[in-house]
């Protein structure tokens, strides 16, 4: 259990937290929301000790320990994957790690075998008998191939580092788990393990993320941080929206009445103030005035982002036709004779383990890359826009925002380009920034705004949710689920796939599989199951 009593944090003048009083108790899940730069990371940090505060107390009970998500991918470079696992627990790390010095001893003395035996006790009671077989499990449970378990973090790729960092936090069942995106890096397979190991965890769970499935899944509560404070609601993701959306429904009238109010004093300051029959109540209106605030009455600090693509025409029944289209990568069998005939009013998720085979089809029929054999035949009417995943070398120059989009817009005009930019939250100086120096969720933003100037009637994006906060996501979510035109992408996110796709494809080792159904009903697909379990199997045997 944690609680939080009058804590504030400021940065000159500038306030993050003030007076914020919060408890968290076992057997819940807390979800931390709010919009980019109000503090989310932040408070976690206060939580677990590592950043400190202007004022306030916080209480954790007794002996508890608390687990936190490390951000250092290169922290444990010279330990095996197992080993740095293990280290989650650090009461149980240190009691192997001597235990293990002891009898490599070669003159073991009266005192090393009763401090050993000390140490057998301690190892026994921590569970230090089965913790190898427990990372292991969870290194499993989260993606990793048993081949990696024994491996050096130094050998592992980042995403494999993630999910061994993940399951570190994880081990050992600590009393207060606080988790900072645990989903980023991951695929929906490790996500929806987590989701089962979470649900089923005891003891408190505290979580930043910006997948909404994730944490309608997994919160029993929500905090939001909003204006400096943090509200907390009973429920997951989907009831505080609900939620939030009728009390700023109700702030924004309150403030119009007060809006009115104020306008009515003061027309009847102005109209009477020299009345001298009049005077009296002009300054008794006022007193009104002076006390009528309406600064105090914030509706939300968050902003969300105009999404909208507007096709320049409609798409034709011809839209593209794939045929036997294999590519290689280090020699490595990315596309095996792949072939597909995409339809208009598709809109295609491209989903499962085959992440590399997913961004290499997108490169080759957006003539990023080319096949080694086979072709692709776009229809007449289509015109395409694609979002790669590596999008670095579009912002490798030191043009600002402005000059940068103005390269893509039919519009040449910087009034449409800036007014553009201001409903993709660039506005005054911010679309001033060089490109060079944004950040993913700049360059995303960026990227999103040039896909919409194209009028393209296609959409190709490669995992477009990365570095978005959840009111971008949400913005997207929409604007792409308006669309009439046909899109193919690929994503992480749950929910992003279910509320958009209406046919989902999934490259396999051998073959694949091409279902017109909506993502949930994909997943429960036992015919697709078990496709999917005979491909892996084979590959394994090969």
């Amino acid at each position: 259990m944690i609680t939080v009593i009058n804590l504030s944090l400021s940065f000159g003048e500038r306030t993050l937290f003030k007076d914020v009083n919060l408890k968290f108790t076992p057997g819940n899940c807390y979800g931390i929301i709010g919009a980019n730069g109000a503090g989310k990371s932040t408070f976690l940090k206060i939580l677990s000790g590592d950043s400190e505060y202007s004022k306030g107390e916080i209480f954790t009970g007794k002996g508890q320990r608390i687990a936190v998500l490390k951000q250092d991918h290169f922290a444990f470079e010279q330990y095996p994957a197992v080993e740095t696992v293990v280290m989650g627990y650090p009461k149980l790390y240190s009691v192997q790690k001597e235990r293990e010095q002891i009898y490599a001893k070669e003159d073991f003395s009266e005192a090393d075998g009763l401090r050993a035996s000390e140490l057998e006790a301690d190892f026994a009671e921590l569970g230090g008998w089965e913790a190898e077989a427990q990372a292991g499990q969870l290194l499993s449970g989260l993606g990793l191939d048993e081949e990696d378990h024994g491996k050096l973090m130094a050998e592992l790729d980042s995403p494999k580092k993630v999910r061994v960092l993940l399951a570190q936090a994880l081990f050992g069942s600590p009393d207060i788990l606080l988790l900072d995106e645990p989903t980023n890096g991951l695929d929906l397979e490790s996500i929806s393990w987590l989701e089962d190991f979470l649900i089923d965890f005891p003891n408190t769970v505290i979580v930043v993320s910006h997948d909404r499935h994730f944490l309608n899944a997994v919160c029993t509560h929500v905090c939001d941080i909003d204006y400096g404070r943090i509200t907390p609601y009973s429920g997951n993701y989907d009831f505080w929206y609900q939620m939030s959306q009728i009390l700023q429904r109700q702030a924004r009238e309150q403030l119009k009445k007060r809006e009115d109010k104020a306008r009515e004093l003061k027309e009847f300051i102005q109209r009477f103030a020299s009345n001298a029959s009049k005077s009296r109540q002009a300054t008794s209106r006022k007193k009104v005035l002076e006390k009528l605030d309406l600064e105090n009455v914030p509706v939300t600090s968050r902003k969300f982002p105009y999404v909208g693509f507007k096709p320049d025409r409609e798409i034709g029944n011809n839209v593209l036709r794939v045929e036997k289209l294999n590519f290689s990568f280090e020699g490595t069998a990315l596309l095996k004779d792949f072939s597909l005939m995409v339809n208009k009013g598709d809109k295609i998720a491209f989903v499962g383990l085959e992440h590399a085979s997913k961004s290499a089809f997108f490169d080759i029929i957006s003539g990023e890359k080319k096949a080694e054999s086979g072709d692709c035949y776009w229809g007449q009417t289509t015109a395409f826009s694609y979002f790669p995943k590596e999008n670095s070398i579009f912002f490798s120059s030191d043009l600002s925002i402005t000059d940068w989009l103005r390269q893509y817009s039919p519009d040449q005009d910087e009034t449409y380009v800036r007014s553009f930019l201001g409903r993709m939250l660039f506005s005054g100086d911010e679309a001033l920034k060089p490109v060079n120096v944004l950040s993913g969720g700049e360059k995303v933003r960026c990227m999103l705004s040039k896909m919409m100037l194209s009028g393209a009637n296609v959409l190709i994006l490669d995992e477009p949710t990365n570095h978005l906060d959840l009111e971008a996501i949400t913005a997207l979510n929409d604007g792409l689920a308006a669309f009439p035109g046909v899109i193919l992408f690929n994503s992480h996110d749950h929910e992003f796939i279910n509320s958009i796709a209406n046919r989902i494809i999934e490259i396999l080792p051998q073959g694949y599989v091409d279902r017109m159904m909506p993502f949930d009903d994909y997943l429960k697909d036992a015919s697709v199951k078990q496709l999917r379990s005979e491909a892996y199997h084979q590959a394994q045997r090969l």
